[in-house]
């Protein structure tokens, strides 16, 4: 398999999950401008009209284990915090994630320092966070891919979706089996999201170029001390392999 080949199909196992993550994002700055448009800040109550998107979301794609949306604090007129966050359970019944968020309380969920969060926040870019253990959602070892959520330019929150990675790896680790020589995806900051190169575990920090630089380049990707790294189309990952000699790619 050519590297252009496995990175175009990295793109379209993610690209429905993405997609769920946008339609989330339109479906909450509706509901959130709708607030604005009555003279009044938004509610918490508000977001329950996202449940049956987020349940349609959840049934529709078999990789999201997660979806929802996480307000930036303060938004929101009667909480601090809060996450309109629903997750399927092993039967595949869609239930929602009870958190205390109240900061006064000392065991508070703090999700303002995640990845998912801080980087479509200050990056205005979607993103591909972890893989890490999600201690905040299922205690399993996740990717999480999000959206900012904005309304006239002012950061509202994020819109997201999980992942559990044995069922990313299930996915693509075929695909990085077939190319020559080993291989690995890493995300913005170079943390290795699957590998099939025994110096780079999942979980790991890749060494290297800036990664974002690479994702924001050409699709072609560029070459760093003997190493191809191409963007998969789109999706804030890089796929990362030995360059081939020439005539070979």
């Amino acid at each position: 398999m050519a590297v252009a080949d496995a990175a175009a199909r990295v793109r379209d196992a993610l690209e429905g999950v993405f997609d769920a993550v946008g339609r989330t994002a339109a479906d909450t700055e509706s509901v959130l401008a709708s607030a604005v448009t009555d003279g009044r800040r938004p509610v918490s109550a508000d977001l329950a009209a996202l449940r049956p998107g987020l349940h349609a979301g959840l049934a529709q794609y078999d990789l999201v284990s997660g979806l929802g949306f996480v307000a930036a604090p303060g938004l929101l007129d009667d909480v601090p915090a809060w996450l309109e966050w629903w997750q399927t359970s092993a039967d595949g019944a869609a239930h929602p994630l009870l958190l205390d968020l109240d900061p006064e309380h000392s065991a508070h969920s703090d999700y303002t320092h995640w990845d998912w969060f801080t980087l479509p926040r200050d990056t205005g870019q979607r993103v591909v966070a972890g893989p890490y253990v999600d201690y905040l959602c299922s205690d399993e070892y996740s990717l999480t891919l999000s959206a900012p959520v904005t309304i006239d330019g002012r950061f509202m929150g994020v819109a997201a979706a999980d992942i559990y990675l044995r069922r990313f790896e299930a996915v693509v680790m075929p695909l990085l089996q077939r190319l020559p020589g080993t291989a690995r995806l890493v995300n913005a900051r170079g943390r290795v999201a699957a590998s099939t190169d025994p110096h780079h575990l999942v979980g790991s920090l890749t060494k290297g170029p800036d990664f974002a630089a690479v994702l924001a380049g050409p699709e072609t990707g560029t070459e760093h001390r003997g190493q191809q790294l191409r963007p998969c189309n789109g999706i804030p990952l890089i796929l990362v392999t030995a360059t081939p000699p020439a005539g070979r790619r």
